[in-house]
């Protein structure tokens, strides 16, 4: 007897060959198409991750937002993965994989008091092994992907951390997609691995789409002449559930990586994120310091904004330029949000500081770190007498708070 547990879903890159107002569009026809499924199959199980696109749904489509509430309180929808979305996973920081499962995590927990074990990047190109422990730490058992292939022989396996944190990954079969009307292609295949036990990954996807009742309609009766297989439509902790972890293989690497030309093009996403990442800390951080107020759902539109720049079709470059120019201009305003809030801290900051003397000019630095540094900082300001004195010369000193001197500005170079 083979067990062949099915896993129903929809893969949709909210921007990738399109741009985002499609991604939005797509995920409101894909989700209203799996709840009509959901409602009239019985023993259907659908299931998609990526809090974004619920959002959208949620925003747009708020009485197809509450029908999935439902079925998913009636266990035939189930939420996977749990993460914002399905982000690069070898250029982000530690800090933005956080970001992504916490918020993810958030939404879910919210709207539908569900957050899965199952964390789940199919598509990105390759998975940093400092996620064990990220994804260890946040509750996660268990991790599923497809791509790279062929990084272990086994599709089950035990990924170790750095740390020694261990998380149970599985290398989907094949792929995440079945094409309109050849679902059996994909049993048949699956028929020829010698496992007794497997998962099957169906639906269609990449621009959206999930069940068709084409291949519904297939699989029931596949099923039925053929005794000799058990298919189970399931979420990802069904399976997971039923597999033997005492045997498996221990892996401790990264799983890297496939595409890996994108890893070079569109730097100015690539450039551009990097910035916005790290303003995004150092401004929660003076915030902090300063006890400056801010508008919660503001910081919030920010991050959301680095988040989705993180997209595995965004950051890698793999998009139409069309689609890299939106990006390019959400950051800028995820940027712009951050400037604001950092002004009004670094200002609250300065409260208190002695007023300057004739002829000095301070310049007051906010270090984020809890460390000294040693790093160029570049300032901007005008001399008394603007430099019209010709034909005179005005020789900046630079000094410490204290009044230690530091360097006039024709000895820079030589500092």
């Amino acid at each position: 007897m083979k067990e062949m547990y099915m896993l129903c879903n929809a893969h949709l890159d909210p921007v990738w060959l399109w741009q985002k107002q499609e991604g939005m569009a797509e995920a409101i026809s894909t989700f209203r198409v799996a709840a009509d499924f959901c409602e009239k199959f019985e023993g259907f199980i659908f299931n998609h991750n990526e809090s974004v696109l619920y959002e959208w749904v949620e925003e747009y489509e708020p009485e197809l937002f509450k029908r999935i509430q439902k079925l998913v309180k009636e266990g035939k929808w189930r939420i996977m993965g749990g993460w914002y979305l399905q982000p690069d996973c070898v250029m982000p920081s530690g800090e933005s994989f956080l970001r992504q499962i916490e918020v993810g995590n958030q939404y879910f927990r919210e709207k539908f008091g569900v957050v899965p074990e199952t964390a789940v990047n199919f598509d990105p190109f390759g998975h940093t092994r400092g996620l064990v422990q990220i994804l260890a730490k946040k509750g996660y058992k268990n991790y599923l992907f497809v791509r790279p292939l062929g990084i272990i022989p086994e599709q089950n396996f035990i990924w170790k951390g750095y740390d020694g944190s261990e998380i149970l990954g599985h290398n989907v079969y094949g792929t995440y997609n079945s094409p309109r009307g050849r679902v059996l292609e994909r049993v048949e295949d699956m028929m020829k691995n010698p496992n007794e036990r497997g998962l099957l990954c169906w639906g269609i996807g990449n621009h959206g789409g999930g069940p068709s009742e084409e291949d519904w309609r297939a699989l029931f009766n596949y099923q039925k002449e053929h005794p000799e297989l058990t298919m189970i439509p399931c979420g990802c902790e069904e399976y997971f559930a039923a597999v033997d972890r005492e045997k498996l293989r221990v892996f401790d690497g990264s799983l890297m990586h496939c595409m890996i030309g994108c890893y070079t093009s569109m730097v100015r996403i690539k450039q551009k994120h990097r910035q916005l990442e790290n303003e995004l800390l150092i401004c929660e951080k003076m915030l902090t310091a300063s006890e400056v107020m801010c508008d919660r759902e503001e910081m919030k539109e920010a991050e959301k904004a680095l988040l989705f720049s993180e997209f595995h079709d965004s950051l890698p470059g793999t998009m139409v330029k069309r689609a890299e120019e939106d990006m390019l201009r959400q950051m800028d305003y995820g940027r712009e949000i951050l400037a604001k809030y950092c002004a009004k801290a670094f200002f609250k900051l300065c409260e208190g500081q002695p007023a300057g003397k004739r002829g000095e000019i301070p310049v007051l630095v906010f270090n984020p770190n809890p460390y000294r540094v040693s790093q160029e900082v570049e300032v901007e300001f005008q001399l008394e007498e603007q430099n019209f004195n010709v034909p005179e010369v005005t020789l900046a000193q630079v000094r410490t708070q204290d009044g230690k001197y530091r360097f006039r500005a024709d000895e820079y170079e030589s500092f």
